[in-house]
C-alpha cells in the first residue's frame, strides 16, 4: 500500500499508534475528557445542592407559618347575656346580629377572668372572630359554658419561640405547664387577606389578585403574540422593515421588567386613567412584558413544522388560512403552549413592574373584580419581608412556599401539554 503524499510532495509516514509519543497524547486526551465529565457532574451536583438548600431552608422556616398556636378560653355564655338568640344565629344575618351583641367585650372579659389582668394581652385581637364562628356552628353554646380555642397574640408567640419580654415568658411557661396551648393548622392563612397582626394574616387576597392578574395577562398576550408570530412567519415579506421588527422583538424580550412598569405607569394610569393598583392594569403591564417571549417561542414552533405539511395541504386545495389553522398551528401547539406558560410563570414571579403601578398597597379585603384594588404574591412577600415583627418571618417563608407550588404547578402543566399534543415525526 502506498503511503499518502502531502501537498508539498513529501511522503507521509503512517501514524505509529503504539509509539510512546502517541500513547502519551491519547492518555492526555482521555484525561481531559474525564476532567470535563467530572466538571459537568460537579456542576449538576452543585446546582442540585443549592436547590436542596433552598427547599430545606424554605420548608424549615415556612412550615411553621402554616400553623398557629391556640389557647383554650373558657366562656360562660349564659352569664355574658349576649343580645342574640339561637334562631338569629341560624339565619343569614348571624354576622350582623353578633356584631351588635358586644361579642368582643365578652371575649376580653373571659380572657381577663381566665388568665388574670394580662389576659387581653394573651389572646389575639381577632380572637372574638373564632368565638363568632363557633357560635354560628353551634348555637346551643349560648345556653352553656364552653372552652373555645382562640389564637394567641404575637407577644405570646414570641415567648413560646424563646423571645419576648421576661414577664410574658413566665406567664406562658405557667400556661404551658397546664396544657392550655395547642398547635393547629391555620386554615385562615389560606382564606384570609393581609393584616397588621402576623397571627391573622393570610394570602388569599394576594393569591386571588395573582389569579386575576394572570387571567388578564393570558387573555391579552396569548392571542396577540400567536397571531403576530403567524404573520411574521407565514405572511410578512422579507425586507428591512420585517428585519427591524424581528430585531425589536428580540430586544424587547431582554428589556428589564421595571421598564415595562414605567410604561404601564405612563400609559395605563397617567394617560388612560385606569384604576390604580388593579388587577386589570397589572395584567396589561405583564402582557406587554411577556408578549415578545410568546412571539419568539411561537415563531420557533411554527418554523419547526415541516414544509411538506404545508405543501401537502396546498396540494389538495386548502387555502393559506386553512393550512395555517388546520395543520400548522395544531402541530406547533405544544411549543406555543410551552413558551406561553413559561412566560406566564415569569410574569407570576415579577415584582418591579407591579410596584411601579401601585400594587403594593395594604389590601385588607380580597378583590372581587378586575378593577378592585389588589396585590399579588411576589409583592405580598416583599411587603412582609420588610416588616419588623418576628412573626412575619415564618409567614413570609410560608408565602414563598405557596408561590413555589404555584410556579411548579404551571411548569408541570407546560410539560403535560407538551407531551399531550406532541407529534413525533
Amino acid at each position: 500500500m502506498n503511503n499518502p503524499v502531502t501537498p508539498a510532495g513529501e511522503v507521509r509516514r503512517p501514524t505509529d499508534w503504539r509509539g510512546a509519543a502517541m500513547q502519551k497524547r491519547i492518555r492526555r486526551r482521555y484525561a481531559a475528557e474525564r476532567r470535563f465529565k467530572f466538571m459537568g457532574l460537579a456542576a449538576v451536583v452543585l446546582s442540585a445542592g443549592f436547590l436542596a438548600f433552598l427547599l430545606v431552608t424554605m420548608l424549615s422556616n415556612g412550615l411553621a407559618g402554616f400553623s398557629r398556636t391556640e389557647v383554650a378560653l373558657p366562656i360562660d355564655f349564659p352569664a355574658a347575656k349576649l343580645d342574640v338568640t339561637a334562631k338569629q344565629l341560624q339565619n343569614r344575618g348571624a354576622d350582623l346580629a353578633l356584631a351588635g351583641a358586644g361579642l368582643d367585650e365578652v371575649v376580653d372579659k373571659a380572657a381577663t377572668a381566665a388568665f388574670g389582668e394580662q389576659g387581653i394581652d394573651i389572646i389575639s385581637d381577632r380572637a372574638w372572630t373564632e368565638v363568632r364562628e363557633a357560635l354560628k356552628s353551634d348555637p346551643t353554646l349560648l345556653s352553656r359554658k364552653a372552652r373555645i380555642d382562640v389564637p394567641v397574640s404575637q407577644d405570646v408567640q414570641n415567648a413560646l419561640d424563646g423571645g419576648g419580654k421576661p414577664a410574658m415568658r413566665a406567664i406562658v411557661s405557667g400556661m404551658q405547664a397546664k396544657g392550655l396551648f395547642s398547635n393547629k393548622f391555620d386554615f385562615g392563612f389560606l382564606t384570609s387577606a393581609d393584616s397588621t397582626d402576623p397571627t391573622n394574616v393570610g394570602i388569599w387576597g394576594a393569591l386571588k389578585g395573582s389569579l386575576f392578574t394572570m387571567l388578564v395577562t393570558l387573555l391579552i398576550a396569548f392571542p396577540i403574540g400567536v397571531l403576530s408570530a403567524v404573520y411574521l412567519e407565514e405572511y410578512a415579506p422579507r425586507n428591512r422593515w420585517t428585519d427591524l421588527i424581528e430585531v425589536s422583538i428580540n430586544n424587547l424580550a431582554a428589556v428589564p421588567s421595571i421598564i415595562f412598569g414605567l410604561l404601564g405607569l405612563a400609559v395605563f394610569l397617567s394617560f388612560l386613567n385606569l384604576p390604580r393598583s388593579a388587577s386589570l392594569v397589572g395584567g396589561l403591564t405583564l402582557a406587554l412584558m411577556i408578549m415578545p417571549v410568546i412571539v419568539i417561542a411561537s415563531r420557533n414552533a411554527i418554523k419547526a413544522v415541516p414544509p411538506s405539511i404545508r405543501d401537502a395541504a396546498l396540494g389538495v386545495g386548502a387555502s393559506k388560512v386553512q393550512v395555517i389553522f388546520h395543520h400548522v398551528l395544531p402541530l406547533a401547539l405544544p411549543g406555543i403552549l410551552t413558551g406561553t406558560i413559561i412566560g406566564m410563570a415569569r410574569a407570576l414571579g415579577e415584582t418591579a413592574p407591579l410596584l411601579m403601578i401601585g400594587m403594593r398597597a395594604f389590601i385588607a379585603q380580597p378583590p372581587e373584580g378586575l378593577t378592585d384594588p389588589a396585590t399579588v404574591l411576589p409583592v405580598q412577600i416583599f411587603l412582609w419581608s420588610d416588616q419588623v415583627s418576628r412573626g412575619f418571618v415564618e409567614r413570609t417563608s410560608a408565602a414563598i412556599i405557596v408561590l413555589l407550588v404555584f410556579l411548579l404547578a404551571m411548569n408541570a402543566l407546560a410539560i403535560y401539554l407538551r407531551n399531550r399534543f406532541e407529534t413525533r415525526w
